[in-house]
C-alpha cells in the first residue's frame, strides 16, 4: 500500500510471534550464583585435602619427618596454592556471575495470548549471541514434567520440561524438546500445559494429523503478565483438585 507521497505503508498486522510473556523467577539467577560459588569452594577445599592427606601419607604415615615435617610443607604451599586458586577461579567465576542475570533476563516464556486466550503453541526465547525463538505446538507434545531437584527447591523454583512426538525417545536420547526453567509457579504451569494437550481430540499425536480442540473457551485474564499467567494456572490447578 501507498499513499499520496509515494511512500509505502505497511498494514498493521496483529503480533502472533509471541503473546504475554513472562521470565523465570529472580530465584533462578540466585540459585546460578549460588551454584558457582558453591563449586568454586568445594574444589578448593578438595585441593586442600588433597595436598593435606598427601602430606600426611608421605611425612607421617610413611615416617619421612613426623608432623614437624608436615606442617613445615603445609604452611610452604598454603599461601602459594591460596593465591594461585583464587586467581584462576577469579578469572571464571567473575565473568560468570556477570553473565548470568543478563542471560536470564533474555529469557521469555508464554502460553497465553495477549487477547488472553491459551495458546496453540508453547514459546520460549532464549540466548544473547544467537537469539533462539521457538514454537512448539501443544497438539504435538506427548510427554510433560516437572523437574526439581534439591538446588530448585531450596530456591522454590523448578522446571518444566517438553518433548513432543518426533523429539522424544532415542532421536534426541531422551533430552526434552524445550526446557521452561526458574519458575515458581513450575507446578501450575505443567498442568495448564496438561489441560491444553486434553482439549485435543485423540490420544496419539505424531504431528500429521488436523486436530481441533474440544473447546474454544477464552480465559481472559488482567492485570500484571506475571500475576496474570499465575493466576489463571491457579485457577486451573484449583479445578483439577475439584474434578480428582
Amino acid at each position: 500500500m501507498m499513499n499520496s507521497d509515494g511512500k509505502v505503508i505497511k498494514p498493521p498486522l496483529e503480533d502472533v510471534l509471541a503473546g504475554r510473556t513472562f521470565r523465570p523467577s529472580r530465584a533462578f539467577r540466585n540459585k546460578m550464583w549460588f551454584l558457582g560459588i558453591f563449586i568454586a569452594i568445594a574444589l578448593w577445599m578438595l585441593i586442600l585435602g588433597t595436598f593435606a592427606l598427601t602430606g600426611y601419607l608421605v611425612f607421617v604415615v610413611v615416617g619421612v619427618g613426623g608432623w614437624s615435617s608436615f606442617w613445615a610443607f603445609y604452611n610452604g604451599w598454603w599461601t602459594l596454592l591460596n593465591t594461585w586458586y583464587w586467581l584462576i577461579t577469579a578469572i571464571w567465576l567473575i565473568p560468570g556471575i556477570i553473565w548470568v542475570p543478563i542471560y536470564i533476563n533474555s529469557i521469555e516464556y508464554s502460553v497465553i495470548g495477549k487477547s488472553g486466550e491459551a495458546m496453540p503453541e508453547i514459546y520460549v526465547k532464549k540466548g544473547i549471541i544467537n537469539v533462539t525463538k521457538k514454537h512448539v505446538p501443544v497438539r504435538n507434545v506427548t510427554h510433560v514434567k516437572s523437574v526439581a531437584g534439591p538446588f530448585d527447591r531450596a530456591f522454590k523454583i523448578g522446571t518444566v520440561e517438553v518433548e513432543t512426538a518426533g523429539a522424544s525417545g532415542i532421536e534426541t536420547g531422551g533430552a526434552a524438546e524445550e526446557r521452561l526453567e526458574g519458575i515458581e509457579f513450575y507446578e501450575e504451569l505443567r498442568d495448564f500445559i496438561i489441560r491444553e494437550m486434553r482439549r485435543f481430540r485423540g490420544p496419539y499425536v505424531t504431528g500429521t494429523e488436523v486436530l481441533q480442540p474440544e473447546d474454544e473457551t477464552v480465559i481472559r485474564v488482567g492485570g500484571s503478565i506475571e500475576e496474570e499467567v499465575l493466576r489463571v494456572l491457579y485457577e486451573i490447578r484449583e479445578l483439577l483438585r475439584d474434578r480428582i
